[in-house]
């Protein structure tokens, strides 16, 4: 049976994180908000499985996934779920707590960058709060930026496995959401991301390195991997890429 994932259909968002872990796992999975409305799907699909009224364990909000009569919300805990019957875990309980622990660290960041061209409230246009925009970016992008960059580094330099990965020496959740998540960097804010890359060769190889992995790179060729735009967790305003 295949997962049914519910997410936004216009932007990549918190949902790409678990596309690129179903894609490289290569589980079956329909994105049913991209789907057809006539055939039950869409967004407004998404909306009657958000808003049921019977369900006793209902999600917050997308991305959420959908196993058979199992909901899970939240990007870090569909990931945990799904990732050890698709073998992007370790087996060991310390290395899936381990693994969970970087997954989290990345949401942090995430919600971080986000905050630079949100840092009001996000009912609130980006236009309705630049000054403040242009101080939470200031902050993200010379200080808090480089500095979850370098801890990302630090634990793929002292992983006992090697170097190739976050975790062990497989590919896991983790190293796929890092690739996203640089990605992303990349996208909005260029200049200081290329500078704090620049010094962490070892998370810019596994990114490249993830990228070669032949289903991530046929799903990033595909036009399933929409491009990032103004809508999305990543926006590109040059204003807010500040480099000192």
């Amino acid at each position: 049976m295949a997962y049914e994932l519910h997410y936004w259909p216009t932007i990549q968002g918190r949902g790409e994180f678990v596309r690129l872990a179903l894609e490289a796992a290569g589980a079956p999975y329909i994105d049913v908000a991209r789907g057809d409305e006539a055939a039950g799907q869409g967004v407004p699909a998404l909306m009657r499985q958000l808003k049921d009224p019977k369900a006793v364990q209902p999600p917050f909000a997308p991305p959420f996934l959908k196993d058979g009569a199992v909901v899970i919300g939240q990007t870090a805990v569909i990931l945990h779920y799904v990732a050890l019957e698709w073998k992007l875990v370790g087996r060991s309980e310390q290395s899936r707590t381990w693994t969970q622990q970087i997954q989290l660290t990345i949401a942090d960041m995430v919600n971080e960058a986000h905050d630079t061209h949100h840092p009001i409230g996000i009912d609130l246009y980006y236009e309705d709060q630049k000054p403040e925009a242009l101080r939470r970016a200031q902050a993200f992008c010379t200080t808090r930026m480089p500095k979850y960059l370098q801890w990302f580094e630090q634990i793929v330099a002292r992983n006992p496995a090697g170097t190739r990965f976050l975790v062990g020496g497989k590919m896991s959740y983790a190293d796929l959401s890092l690739f996203q998540l640089i990605e992303g960097l990349r996208y909005a804010f260029p200049k200081a991301a290329a500078s704090a890359l620049a010094r962490t060769p070892l998370i810019v190889d596994l990114h490249d390195r993830v990228a070669e992995v032949p289903r991530v790179a046929a799903y990033l060729a595909s036009p399933r991997r929409i491009p990032f735009n103004e809508q999305g967790l990543f926006r590109c305003y040059p204003e807010l890429d500040l480099v000192t």
